[in-house]
């Protein structure tokens, strides 16, 4: 396999496999000497990472249209920071979420217009996308087996009513389709380490 920048990034609903997935993959890059990093969104950066407690906070109220603004400001922090300069020396970037969960939650989700998240991402992002885009599929009964199943209490997206996440669901598998060409969609209800071997052979096929 050959050192070069690509982009990888994982998508999915809540409790759909994507951080342990993410850092699975980080740990085989680097287990095959290709120099990588794992960055997570909302975050990856001291000040998204502020912005980040701020979204997830379930007891902070924000309008969904302030929601959307503030997903924004916390991703041109972490792709001028973080995701474009890595990507400039040559280095592989693993990103926990990025702009297909805007659109999954709050254009699926809540019904916030589109076209103008795709105006902001290519205003303000230059519309960098990823190389390669992970979508941990599962269905909604197995999502909320595992939801069930924490320990600690939801965040402000998990708390939301059922039928939300049904549309966030939904809405990933329509972004695959629109995007076959960089879109994988992964069984997420496999067990774990048969999802990472099928991700795993994607890359080996890219990175050849």
């Amino acid at each position: 396999m050959k050192q070069r920048p690509v982009f990888i990034t994982f998508e999915g609903c809540e409790a759909s496999g994507k951080t342990t997935q993410s850092k699975l993959l980080l740990q085989w890059f680097q287990k095959n000497n290709i120099n990588a990093i794992l960055t997570r969104e909302p975050g990856g950066t001291s000040t998204a990472e502020q912005i980040r407690k701020i979204l997830l906070d379930d007891n902070t109220k924000l309008d969904i249209r302030s929601q959307l603004l503030l997903h924004f400001v916390s991703r041109i922090e972490h792709v001028t920071e973080v995701i474009k300069p890595a990507l400039s020396k040559n280095i592989v970037v693993i990103c926990d979420r990025f702009f297909d969960s805007t659109v999954a939650y709050q254009h699926y989700g809540h019904g916030l217009n589109l076209d103008f998240m795709k105006k902001m991402h290519m205003e303000f992002l230059d519309n960098i996308t990823p190389d390669i885009t992970f979508i941990l599929n599962i269905d909604f009964s197995l999502y909320k087996k595992r939801i069930s199943q924490k320990i600690n209490e939801g965040d402000r997206y998990e708390n939301l009513p059922d039928n939300y996440h049904k549309k966030v669901i939904a809405g990933f598998r329509k972004i695959a389709a629109l995007n076959s060409n960089r879109c994988h969609i992964i069984d997420s209800a496999q067990e774990k380490d048969k999802t990472h071997i099928s991700i795993t052979e994607i890359i080996s096929q890219v990175l050849q």
